[in-house]
């Protein structure tokens, strides 16, 4: 098992883990009800996918 010689320096671990970036999910429109959703999946507002009703709508 790899175990680290020195110690990391807290600006290195910093730099490092600064690349960890969170992107903000895409999101597309509903061909039924243009609300926004994810894509490949069903819309949680009107319950259709790919243009069928496939879930009850809450």
């Amino acid at each position: 098992m790899a175990v680290p010689k020195r110690k990391m320096s807290r600006s290195n671990t910093r730099s490092r883990r600064a690349q960890w970036k969170t992107a903000a999910p895409t999101l597309v429109s509903c061909p039924q009800c243009r609300s926004p959703k994810l894509p490949h999946a069903a819309c949680p507002t009107c319950g259709t996918y790919r243009r069928r009703q496939v879930l009850n709508p809450a």
